[in-house]
């Protein structure tokens, strides 16, 4: 069995590929690296036989989303570790170890990211993880190094290992028994925020979440969905209730989600007010969709063992917007 595989989802990312894939070739001699082709049609799968033939494909014919994809894939590859890596993510000299010998030390940290730097700025924090990913008591997502759009410049000021909530999807190192243990992705999720519900699935059986900053990646971001796609609009906010629905505390579940009800119609009338039609309706959809489809969920809900260590006991927004706390430093409780 190899003891560390990296598989890269691609779908139609051959040019992403071009310009990533020698770095992880470069720094990664210690691991597999495979490429799970979600049905392309830009003539990726050829590229990378002819360009990177000792690199393994695997065709998973048709496109399955984030979550379905490495799925259906990750059952073809046989590791001790994964590491799930986006398509356009530049990664460092030294980037696996690291986070491989925390890993190996500490058996009950199921899941570590590195630290992940902007490509565009390598002095800035990237969106997508930064240093670490945590949750406000009302569901939202943000990062030790990027709260909502501010981005911290990189001053080493978060380069302590530590435990945090969630580990970025763009760089997501997880113990492969764990993940076929816990059913991988929810596929429902289709993509966008399923490693943060994978995550409080497995904080929820007692496992740690990690970032380990002496690794560092760096990452282009928005190479599948632009970031003001409708789209990705609709998934955020459908993909958001359903991680709450699923994982928090029922009693605490049941006190927050009107006021998250009515956070989202605020931000979809803010959406309209500024001509963004499309993400005003996908906020809708989001909420509509989720109400229908909250009955296939049912039966995920675990009502023991719910974690809420690492989750902020107050609104970012209010932290964000009103008390002006742009830096996760500034932040209490965490």
């Amino acid at each position: 069995m190899t003891k560390v595989a990296i598989i890269i989802l691609n779908w139609n990312g051959k040019d992403l590929l071009k310009t990533f894939l020698p770095s992880v070739i470069q720094n990664s001699k210690q691991a597999e690296i495979i490429i799970a082709d979600n049905g392309s049609n830009d003539g990726s799968i050829d590229f990378i036989s002819k360009t990177f033939p000792e690199i393994r494909i695997i065709d998973n014919k048709e496109n399955l989303g984030f979550t379905g994809g490495y799925n259906k894939a990750l059952k073809e590859v046989e590791a001790e570790y994964y590491i799930i890596l986006n398509s356009d993510i530049e990664v460092s000299e030294n980037w696996i170890k690291p986070i491989i010998d925390l890993m190996d030390e500490d058996k009950n940290i199921g899941v570590c990211q590195p630290k992940i730097r902007s490509y565009i700025d390598k002095s800035s924090f990237e969106y997508a993880g930064a240093s670490g990913g945590f949750i406000d008591m009302l569901g939202y997502p943000f990062c030790r190094g990027r709260i909502f759009d501010s981005l911290e410049k990189d001053n080493s000021q978060y380069n302590n290992t530590r435990e945090c909530f969630w580990a970025s999807g763009a760089a997501l190192f997880i113990r492969a028994e764990l993940f076929h243990k816990f059913s991988g992705f929810d596929q429902e999720f289709f993509a966008h925020q399923e490693e943060i519900d994978l995550c409080w699935r497995l904080k929820n059986a007692g496992y740690k979440v990690m970032v380990c900053p002496e690794s560092v990646v760096y990452h282009l971001g928005g190479g599948t969905l632009n970031k003001s796609s409708a789209f990705k609009t609709y998934l955020n906010f459908r993909n958001n209730h359903y991680l709450l629905y699923k994982n928090y505390p029922v009693k605490d579940y049941n006190k927050i989600i009107y006021i998250r009800y009515l956070l989202d119609y605020l931000a979809a009338f803010t959406f309209l007010l500024k001509g963004r039609v499309g993400e005003f309706k996908a906020v809708f959809k989001a909420l509509e969709d989720f109400k229908a489809n909250r009955v296939k969920f049912q039966n995920k809900r675990n009502y023991s063992n719910r974690k809420t260590n690492s989750i902020l006991k107050r609104s970012i927004l209010l932290e964000y917007h009103i008390f002006n706390k742009r830096e996760f430093k500034d932040l209490p409780d965490l």
